[in-house]
């Protein structure tokens, strides 16, 4: 079964040879689980993970009324719905194909090094209730499975800031559906798989600066150039229609985020304990910072920009969670709170049309963390740095992986995407016509209305 799957990876078969060789030992109990022994379930572990999957779960929803407020009154549907609905199409994408190549044994490798998971896994064939050594040695593998399906769903749903207020639905549905597959499926297996190749020279990402913020924040900035600027852009003034939603929301992935980064730890001991510490001290000094520069700036402190100000502070934070003390979180959360602002106000000074600021607060502020973490990364906190450890600690070679994993993110992340919406482009169209985003995508794409008068 395994051998042949594979060799339907590369093509060649016809949709009955699919049927048969897949879809039907599916159907005839091919999702029974083979069990892979890892080691004891820990029921502290478990029920920790549980709740941390929970929390991921519960950031979509918050994302969707951050990037509701923040948007036009008739264009708040439209948004909510982008965030919601990848709940539903990513989980299905996940659990049939997403999580088998991003985390089964390397199909595509060269030597240890390996570049994409194959489809042994495929449609959860082969994830039992054991735990699995490489993963999750004390917790169930298909919890971790799931646990890392809330994260798959919310990347995507990150980019549709950038597009916010006209992008043609179906168009959204397909390409967050390629892009998951594409572009985030392979980055989870070099990153976090077991011989993934930038896990296996070094490079360290705790829980998504490179996978999740760095991938979604690029691919923004890339759309938002592609499909052109609102209409009216920049001449019209586009106000946030309830500010009270964004704040909301980013209180919701304020409290989301702990499970995000703590979770990570895949377990509910000490790493989990660093890991909410410095996530919680970064979302605090990025709130902070980004206060304090509004009220330079523009003379007053703006609720926005305090709560946009946390998010960046959390984002930049994620890949170093897990390997930093509270006052490294601190710095991390500062640093980014001040960047992400000017990265902001730059955006808006070229004329990019990144509608919710996508690209500078996960693009720029997931940079800032992967890079950071090559600084402030401790030896004493996580073993996994103890030969590597970032240079406050007396280490340089981490800093250089860092660095190497940015450049390799940007340069597959943009040419991947670029493919993807090039292909959209041509085939279905990226942008609702005129007519359609002057009346508004809740009516014209949804046909609702968020409020009766």
């Amino acid at each position: 079964m395994m051998n042949r799957t594979r060799l339907l990876a590369f093509g060649g078969a016809g949709l009955a040879r699919v049927a048969v060789i897949v879809i039907v030992p599916l159907m005839l109990g091919g999702c029974t689980a083979v069990p892979v022994h890892g080691g004891k379930i820990d029921t502290g572990d478990t029920a920790w993970m549980l709740m941390s999957t929970a929390l991921v779960m519960l950031m979509t929803p918050a994302l969707a009324l951050f990037y509701g407020g923040l948007v036009r009154q008739k264009n708040v549907l439209s948004v909510v719905m982008q965030s919601f609905i990848a709940l539903g199409v990513i989980t299905v994408v996940w659990f049939l194909l997403g999580y088998s190549l991003a985390f089964s044994p390397s199909l595509i490798k060269i030597g240890d090094y390996g570049f994409l998971g194959g489809l042994s896994w495929f449609g959860t064939r082969g994830v039992g209730m054991d735990p699995y050594p490489d993963f999750c040695p004390t917790v169930p593998h298909r919890l971790f499975m799931v646990y890392q399906c809330m994260f798959a769903v919310i990347t995507p749903a990150l980019i549709s800031g950038a597009f916010a207020e006209r992008m043609k639905f179906k168009t959204y549905l397909v390409f967050i559906v390629l892009w998951s597959l594409l572009v985030y499926t392979p980055m989870a297996h070099w990153v976090w798989s077991a011989n993934g190749w930038l896990k296996k020279i070094g490079a360290v990402d705790f829980a998504g600066g490179t996978v999740v913020h760095m991938t979604s924040g690029l691919t923004a900035l890339l759309v938002a150039v592609m499909i052109k600027p609102r209409l009216g852009f920049p001449r019209e003034a586009f106000l946030p229609h309830n500010l009270v939603f964004t704040v909301l929301g980013a209180s919701l992935l304020w409290f989301g985020w702990f499970g995000f980064n703590s979770g990570s730890a895949i377990a509910s001991g000490q790493l989990a304990v660093t890991a909410f510490i410095a996530t919680h001290n970064a979302a605090a000094a990025g709130a902070v910072a980004w206060m304090i520069s509004d009220w330079v700036l523009k003379e007053k402190p703006t609720i926005l920009g305090a709560a946009t100000g946390a998010v960046a502070g959390l984002v930049a934070v994620t890949p170093a969670s897990g390997f930093v003390g509270p006052i490294s979180g601190l710095v991390i959360g500062a640093a980014a709170g001040f960047l992400c602002s000017w990265a902001c106000t730059w955006r808006a000074r070229k004329g990019i049309d990144d509608a919710l600021d996508a690209f500078g607060v996960h693009g720029v502020g997931g940079t800032l963390g992967v890079l950071l973490t090559g600084v402030l990364a401790s030896p004493f906190l996580n073993a996994a740095v103890q030969s590597t450890p970032g240079i406050i600690h007396g280490g340089f070679k981490l800093l250089m992986l860092q660095t190497l994993a940015v450049v390799v993110t940007i340069v597959f992340t943009v040419v991947m995407s670029w493919i993807i919406l090039k292909i959209l482009d041509a085939t279905m169209g990226l942008r609702v016509d005129t007519g359609e985003e002057q009346m508004g995508l809740d009516l014209t794409q949804h046909g609702e209305s968020a409020y009766s008068s």
